[in-house]
């Protein structure tokens, strides 16, 4: 079927496209404030509005425009179920840490609540049941211990075999009175209320390191510094790591959205399979009309198949189940996924007292983002918070996080291998508009992109954050990094870190 919209170089999605934002300067100067904030995403703009309200003199910096990353491209679930893992939790951590973890995540969702009410914000806030589903005998099990962990950790809940949802399944565990909204129209409120607080916004300004002297200063690409009291790191992947050695410690994931006008009226709830390739299922009103979100197909970044197949494969999905009418949207999403999956919010290493850091919220940064924006500010401002010990990013378990950290380096390190022995000889003449290969140019592994006008866009293909090779991304038109992450444009400037430096560009002949 033909697509209603085209797929722009960098996919706008559905949240960022019906809102408009107010505009923010680049820093151009030196500055002295209580707390700096690297980041523009829930975390950032959560923590700047509680911060200031805390009349704490604040300043906010974003490599680009402010929401137009991962928070920019989420689904937007507000919800305590975020897949089976309660039961693995309770076996990990114990009862006690599980159920706190749970009580963070209904925290976030109740300020979420209290804010939209006090704020009068009108962001399509509703309240759903969140619903795990499975067709796989495999799963069924797994469901049963996850409703057993939710009766013991006091989680209302129940186990069905059947929900109003024409997709196979053979049971499906429900937890009750979770919610959705749109993002933005939420986060631009608390952006406004930040502003008349007195916090200042600054976009095309990035962060490159933290230096030390009486007090953290933020060091930007230009030179300038942001002298502070407090480092808040909310840039999603740290841009500073403090010896927290979080490339190591974490892992990219990467997941896709259609946004459809469907055959099927949506049956209410908010859906996510047991089993993989994950499909994730919610409505959202665009224009006043009724639309599908269908999510899933996540891997690993800048590994897998092309991306474009992992579009497709939603879309076969949709046709087979819901049937579709229009594909009004479609974006992908990154996520970042820690040895535990636990996320590390709290001092960016054990001995720090002056800079923080929160990331790691596999793919549920809606609660743990708000929560960790509301546990580094109860830290700054010298409240005791009770989720503190449990996401301190200082932690170690050794099961799984040893098993998980040797797999996870080891996967690094095969793909730094793999690039470096790779042949690369194709032929660049025979590249089509739109379209990209690996070749090689005196000697050297380079990506080349040719555009619609059928320009050509070579660039080494050595990430420039520990060396591994990217590979082509072609859904977004990027260069995405298999080892950690990063992800660079068909130019080569970053998109998303842990990479600070563009990708060298190749000049041919």
């Amino acid at each position: 079927m033909a697509e209603s919209k085209d797929m722009p170089q960098f996919p706008e999605p559905y949240w960022r496209d019906q809102v408009e934002f107010p505009k923010f300067n680049k820093l151009e100067e030196n500055i002295k404030v209580d707390v700096g904030i690297v980041g523009g995403g829930i975390v950032g703009i959560t923590a700047a509005y509680l911060l200031s309200k805390q009349n704490l003199k604040v300043a906010l910096i974003d490599a680009g425009v402010i929401l137009n990353g991962t928070t920019g491209h989420t689904t937007a679930k507000i919800t305590a179920q975020h897949d089976i893992i309660y039961d693995e939790f309770i076996k990990h951590f114990g009862k006690d840490k599980a159920k706190l973890y749970y009580e963070a995540q209904i925290e976030a969702k109740e300020f979420i609540e209290k804010a939209v009410k006090e704020l009068n914000i009108d962001c399509d806030f509703k309240e759903q049941d969140a619903i795990i589903y499975t067709n796989a005998d495999d799963y069924i099990t797994q469901l049963e211990n996850e409703k057993a962990a939710y009766d013991e950790l006091g989680i209302e809940g129940e186990l069905t075999d059947s929900v109003p949802l024409n997709v196979p399944h053979k049971k499906a565990l429900i937890m009750k009175n979770q919610a959705q909204y749109h993002p933005l129209d939420f986060l631009k409120v608390l952006v406004e209320e930040s502003v008349k607080n007195g916090a200042q916004f600054y976009e095309n300004t990035t962060a490159i390191d933290v230096e030390y002297n009486k007090h953290p200063a933020i060091i930007t690409r230009d030179g300038h510094r942001i002298v502070s009291k407090f480092v808040f790191v909310a840039s999603h992947f740290p841009f500073y790591d403090g010896q927290g050695f979080y490339p190591t410690r974490m892992y990219a994931e990467r997941a896709y959205v259609l946004a459809i006008k469907a055959k099927k009226k949506y049956p209410g709830g908010m859906y996510i399979s047991a089993e993989q390739p994950t499909r994730s299922l919610r409505s959202v009103t665009i224009n006043g009309e009724e639309a599908w979100l269908v999510i899933g197909d996540s891997h690993k970044t800048g590994q897998g198949k092309s991306t474009i197949e992992h579009y497709k494969a939603l879309q076969d999905f949709a046709e087979a189940h819901i049937g579709i009418e229009d594909i009004l949207y479609r974006w992908s999403a990154q996520d970042l996924i820690t040895l535990d999956k636990l996320p590390y919010i709290g001092p960016i290493s054990e001995h720090e007292n002056a800079v923080f850091v929160a990331t790691g919220f596999r793919k549920w940064g809606m609660t743990n983002g708000t929560i960790a924006a509301k546990i580094i500010t109860d830290k700054i401002v010298g409240k005791d918070n009770p989720y503190e010990e449990l996401y301190s990013p200082s932690r170690f378990q050794a099961d799984p996080s040893l098993r998980k950290f040797t797999s996870i380096n080891a996967d690094v390190a095969k793909h730094l291998i793999k690039g470096k022995l790779e042949f690369t000889d194709n032929n660049i003449q025979t590249l089509s508009p739109d379209d990209a290969t690996v070749t090689r140019v005196n000697g050297k592994r380079t990506g080349v992109y040719k555009d619609q006008e059928n320009k050509l866009h070579a660039v080494d293909t050595t990430c420039t954050h520990m060396g591994c090779e990217v590979e082509w991304n072609s859904g977004e038109r990027t260069w995405d990094c298999p080892c950690h992450g990063s992800r660079f444009t068909y130019t080569g400037e970053v998109v998303e870190g842990p990479a600070k430096r563009p990708l060298e560009q190749i000049e041919l002949e």
